[in-house]
């Protein structure tokens, strides 16, 4: 199992001690990939289900939390958000002290209909629901639901998204809490996954192996993923370059 040490030095400025507001978008070694286009994304790994990504001077922040258990985010040291997009309305992906620290008047917010309809504000997606934020860069909500016997209830399909970013042709997949579904097939080249790991809420490590199969990406990040034992998971997927953080469990 990979441990990225470095970044969690570097991200540890983000976490509240005695931050104050500086004015910090991104840790300095955050994940760095090389789009079509030559540019440059950055992604920030920040915790649990939190993700940030920087693209040609955009910011987009996907389920973005302040506090869980003992762990704390000052989300004032990434600045303002251009976009913000919003899961499912589970306390660990819907907080509204974090989205209004990272919104101004500009910032676009995105959300699945329940999401909305707790915040009082925002734009619903419903699977399938596509636009552009800037030129070059392009969303798509995808389905994100549990199909196990007994677990339908957690994430009922039809309710929550996951979500498909295209930054000038480096697809990024942001799954959501999902289990493994059919529509997975069906997602397209893939460079960048974020598959939940976390029994019985969302994968098993099988089944984050059979996602993994269905969408083949070019790197699998595991997140959302708590104490599930991650181990082996990099040599049983052939292929796919496997990333562990420990900032995403």
């Amino acid at each position: 199992m990979k441990q990225l040490i470095s970044f969690l030095i570097a991200l540890a400025g983000l976490i509240v001690c005695s931050c104050g507001n500086r004015q910090v978008a991104f840790p300095d070694d955050c994940l760095t990939m090389e789009t079509p286009s030559g540019k440059e994304l950055k992604v920030a790994c920040i915790f649990h289900g939190s993700l940030a990504f920087e693209y040609d001077d955009k910011v987009i922040h996907v389920d973005p939390v302040t506090q869980m258990g003992e762990m704390k985010i000052d989300y004032s040291a990434f600045g303002v958000a251009g976009a913000i997009f919003i899961t499912h309305s589970h306390p660990d992906h819907l907080c509204p002290q974090a989205i209004d620290t990272l919104s101004s008047e500009g910032t676009l917010l995105f959300a699945n209909a329940e999401s909305v309809a707790a915040l009082g504000r925002g734009t619903a997606l419903a699977n399938g629901d596509s636009g552009e934020l800037a030129e070059g860069v392009r969303y798509m909500a995808v389905p994100a639901y549990n199909t196990s016997e007994g677990r339908e209830m957690f994430h009922p399909k039809g309710n929550g998204n996951g979500y498909i970013f295209d930054f000038d042709g480096f697809r990024v997949y942001v799954a959501g809490d999902t289990e493994p579904i059919e529509e997975m097939s069906g997602l397209g080249t893939v460079d960048l996954a974020f598959l939940p790991v976390n029994q019985p809420f969302t994968m098993t490590v099988s089944q984050c192996v059979q996602a993994a199969e269905l969408i083949r990406p070019k790197v699998l990040v595991p997140y959302h993923y708590s104490d599930t034992d991650l181990s082996g998971l990099a040599e049983t997927l052939d292929g796919i370059d496997v990333k562990i953080y420990e900032s995403l469990r």
